[in-house]
């Protein structure tokens, strides 16, 4: 007796969100669209002020424009559906459309570990080798190093989007999460997800592990160094140079790193990834803005020369 099985393959996905918020959906959708365009306006000041100010245009602050606009990158990924998901209580999305979210999602989220890295490589030239930092943070490095890793991010993630198509999604096909990350992925699908993981685990070693540990080392010769400058006035002029970058590499990573901490506990997981995909983008312009005196300069040198072309017109 031949028996034929009919396999449905899944064309659509339901994003559930968090039945946590829907009781206050309202005041979650309005704070979530006010993070959202404090997050694009904030990050896009940053740029604008960067690139309007000729003191400010140094590797450190071109460096940090990368980041503001992986940052823009970050929160639009997420944020419009994770709005849409609130407002109506969950949100259907094509499966296609769900492959497209978690690419961006996880080339952006790996774009700003590498951006991170070369930061504190930066910070670690200027601080502990400042006699050859213009012959080692030159323009051509800066380039360089900005452009190797949107090629090496985007052809990487490539790889595993392209795994995770090939599997079989035969139902079901509700993901309850805010968004398409991996391990929610994979838990539609009704083959084997083994050499997908194995490549997830692979990738993560040079886009994640590496960078934080290349961070660290970093860290550790700047704060040798910045123990042996005798003045203590001197001490916290050079520890204030790098303290904003070591904050939102903390926030970062802490967030990131708590979430394997909590492998099993999917509410923890999901207001956890609501920290580090809309949170941090938000906490990122205003931590250099309001600890970074250049920048405050630069922004009202720009807001007076706005105001007096305003009142000449």
């Amino acid at each position: 007796m031949t028996m034929q099985y009919n396999i449905t393959t899944v064309t659509e996905v339901i994003l559930l969100g968090s039945q946590y918020f829907y009781s206050i959906k309202n005041f979650f959708f309005f704070l979530m669209l006010l993070t959202y365009c404090v997050t694009v306006c904030g990050n896009l000041l940053i740029i604008l002020v960067v690139s309007y100010s000729r003191s400010l245009h140094s590797p450190m602050y071109f460096f940090l424009t990368q980041l503001s606009f992986s940052d823009i990158l970050l929160t639009t990924t997420i944020v419009p559906n994770l709005l849409h998901i609130v407002l109506h209580e969950g949100s259907s999305v094509s499966f296609i459309g769900c492959l497209t979210q978690f690419y961006c999602f996880s080339a952006t989220e790996s774009i700003e570990c590498l951006l991170l890295t070369v930061m504190s490589y930066d910070r670690y030239q200027a601080i502990c080798n400042p006699l050859h930092y213009t012959s080692v943070i030159n323009f051509t490095f800066c380039v360089k190093s900005i452009f190797l890793s949107w090629v090496f991010v985007f052809f990487v993630i490539l790889i595993i989007s392209v795994t995770i198509s090939h599997l079989e999604f035969c139902g079901p096909n509700i993901i309850d999460h805010f968004f398409c990350d991996r391990d929610p992925i994979l838990e539609l699908s009704c083959t084997d997800t083994f050499i997908v993981k194995m490549e997830s685990d692979l990738i993560a070693v040079p886009l994640v592990i590496c960078p934080f540990i290349v961070i660290i080392i970093s860290y550790v010769y700047i704060i040798l160094t910045i123990l042996k400058i005798p003045s203590m006035t001197g001490r916290q002029k050079t520890f204030s140079t790098c303290s904003s970058h070591l904050v939102v590499v903390s926030l970062y990573y802490g967030s990131l790193i708590s979430i394997y901490l909590f492998p099993n506990m999917i509410n923890a997981k999901k207001i956890l990834s609501l920290f580090y995909n809309v949170v941090t983008p938000l906490l990122n312009p205003i931590i250099y803005s309001l600890r970074n005196k250049d920048i405050k300069q630069a922004l009202e040198r720009m807001l007076q020369k706005i105001h007096k072309e305003i009142h000449a017109c």
